[in-house]
């Protein structure tokens, strides 16, 4: 009994640590709307300047101050960041906060890799907290204590905050309904910044207090953010109290799940997020109305396929595709196979999102499941390459045929977060099942046949497989099946009163782009010749979204030229320098801020009477 006291107290501990970190996203979406997905990175700063401070100031109070300065300079950067950056977005595109976080994101962990290097540091301990305590004759580390009851005094401390002063009341109101808020006069600009700086510090603070219990290291800011936003979907978005309750759920559920089953400590989070939003689709203590809607798409490309410099930009890029094969190389070929990979890949996602009007944070699910469909296929049927291409978009749709069965019943955000708890769950499964899959090890010897083990006739098969998905795609944009998708997107009551099933049309475009990314995930196993569980991993999903919201979304074209500009920004840059991530993310903050509409908008942003007089050309 006092071991399971223990360790009951070992997950209020994480419970409250976990709290401090989801408080802050929790109160930044609420009002804001933004998927901040640089708080992870906040968190990390946090971490590495309480670090900084805490090794050259001595004495509890020494420790205390640093603790509280990282917290107030990491609240410090999130102003900036919103008053430089996002201020500047909030009118575009509502996803695109969430790429240029992203852009922070990589900035971020590449300035701590200059400053702080690439080893992990070990902070020092409290003065006076450093030993243990029995509880029940067992010892408990004493700095837990404090860090136990942290949690419960930042929760009183906001409540207090939102409810006992005027500032408060207006973040509350931005919370239930910005639009009115803004009517009353009350100024955005400022209570945006003011609402960044409160929920970059607690990040900070929740980063900062960790520095006694572990190392600090470059991986912590995807790790928490991630565990950060599933403790505020299930606590329900813009809910600080939600918040905290989902923190102690799910810490305690994993502080005792890891003693009854330890291999699903890895995906138990997320099986509770999919097990709430099944069952309460906005979480614990949220609202239905948290939405995040993608921009109409245009039935044709932005040039119009119908006129004369459109089908001179369509044959040369045909021509391009076609031609520059023969001169590139090797490693040439390998680059081009990778950017048609990508663009399918992409496209699929782009064909939910902006038609579809669903938002998926998890789709590299299905491009996994297609690259383990083939690569199990010739691992434990022995077939030829055609049928395990044959197998890669079958099981692919077969996962979307279950996983969509669930999500489209969610909108906005929580169907977002059930698409990433999905794709999880197959991460997990893929990592643990040995016999299977080979786990982290990976399934190797996934090669091509004698003929196309040639990279020339091979980037020719994968230009047929994945254009020919594209140009299927495009139609089916086109056709009735379209019209009713986009029609199911732009107004659900109507569609319905109109006779249209919304869900199942909804379901059956999740499953159409959940096979195309497993067409993609296929090819990209023969390519690569091996495949492992990153494949299904939250950054290849997130990869996934950049291309899609860097190409933009408003045009059929845009996720094919993202998919090109990010695969060739990494591979052009990538092997110049270590710190590739920022340059990356700066060019990604740039293309953001100047052209919101996507590198496919720039047509649509030129004057009309250029545009005409090109046409008329």
């Amino acid at each position: 009994m006092s071991f399971l006291f223990v360790q009951f107290l070992t997950g209020l501990t994480a419970a409250s640590s976990l709290f401090l970190v989801a408080s802050g996203l929790s109160l930044i979406f609420g009002v804001t709307r933004v998927v901040n997905f640089a708080h992870g990175s906040f968190y990390m700063l946090g971490a590495y300047i309480a670090y900084t401070l805490a090794t050259r100031l001595a004495g509890p109070l020494g420790f205390w101050a640093a603790i509280l300065l990282a917290a107030l300079a990491v609240g410090a950067i999130g102003a900036v960041m919103e008053a430089l950056i996002l201020r500047r977005i909030y009118q575009g595109p509502e996803l695109f906060p969430l790429l240029a976080t992203f852009g922070v994101v990589l900035i971020v962990q590449d300035g701590a890799l200059a400053i702080w290097g690439p080893e992990d540091l070990l902070g020092p301990r409290l003065p006076g907290l450093k030993g243990a305590v029995l509880v029940f004759e067992r010892a408990f580390p004493a700095y837990d204590l404090v860090l136990m009851a942290l949690g419960p005094l930042v929760l009183g401390g906001l409540w207090l905050l939102f409810h006992r002063t005027r500032w408060g009341t207006l973040v509350r109101a931005a919370t239930q309904d910005r639009e009115m808020v803004e009517a009353l006069g009350v100024r955005q600009t400022s209570l945006f910044t003011a609402v960044f700086f409160l929920g970059a510090c607690l990040a900070g603070l929740g980063g900062a207090v960790e520095l006694p219990r572990e190392a600090v290291n470059l991986h912590m800011d995807l790790n928490t953010v991630t565990e950060a936003f599933v403790v505020v979907v299930v606590g329900g978005m813009g809910s600080i109290a939600g918040a905290f309750l989902a923190a102690f759920l799910i810490a305690e559920l994993n502080a005792f799940g890891i003693l009854v089953f330890p291999q699903i400590t890895l995906v138990l989070t997320f099986l509770v997020m999919a097990a709430v939003l099944v069952l309460r689709p906005w979480g614990l203590m949220g609202r239905p109305d948290v939405v995040l809607r993608p921009p109409a798409v245009a039935l044709e490309p932005p040039l119009g396929s119908g006129k004369r410099a459109a089908r001179l930009l369509l044959y040369g890029a045909a021509a391009l595709l076609l031609l520059l094969p023969l001169v590139a190389g090797d490693y040439g070929l390998v680059v081009l196979t990778e950017i048609v990979v990508l663009a399918l890949f992409a496209a699929s996602l782009h064909f939910i999102m902006g038609p579809g009007g669903l938002v998926s944070f998890g789709h590299a699910a299905y491009f996994g499941l297609g690259a383990y469909g083939a690569a199990l296929a010739i691992r434990h049927l022995g077939v030829a390459m055609a049928p395990a291409l044959l197998a890669a978009p079958l099981l692919a749709a077969a996962g979307a045929l279950l996983f969509g069965w669930f999500s489209v019943r969610l909108s906005g955000v929580y169907f977002a977060m059930l698409t990433l708890a999905f794709a999880q769950i197959a991460w997990s499964g893929a990592s643990q099942w040995l016999a299977f899959t080979g786990g982290d090890n990976g399934i190797l010897g996934v090669w091509p046949p004698t003929f196309f083990a040639n990279k020339l006739a091979f980037y020719y098969l994968a230009l047929v497989l994945c254009g020919s998905s594209i140009l299927l795609l495009r139609r089916l944009v086109a056709a009735p099946f379209g019209y009713t998708l986009r029609a199911a997107r732009d107004s659900p009551l109507r569609a319905d009163a109109l006779g249209i099933d919304v869900r199942r049309h909804q379901w059956l475009a999740f499953v159409v782009a959940g096979l195309l990314a497993g067409i993609a995930g296929g090819t990209y196993a023969f390519s690569k010749g091996s495949v492992f569980p990153t494949v299904l991993s939250i950054s290849n999903s997130v990869d996934a979204l950049v291309m899609v919201l860097l190409g933009g979304l408003q045009s059929l074209a845009g996720p094919l030229i993202g998919a090109a500009v990010f695969a060739g920004l990494l591979e052009e840059i990538a092997p110049l320098t270590d710190y590739w991530r920022a340059i990356v993310g700066a060019i990604i903050l740039v293309l953001v801020i100047l052209f919101p509409q996507g590198l496919a908008g720039l047509v649509r942003a030129r004057p009309r009477h250029l545009r005409g007089a090109e046409e008329d050309a």
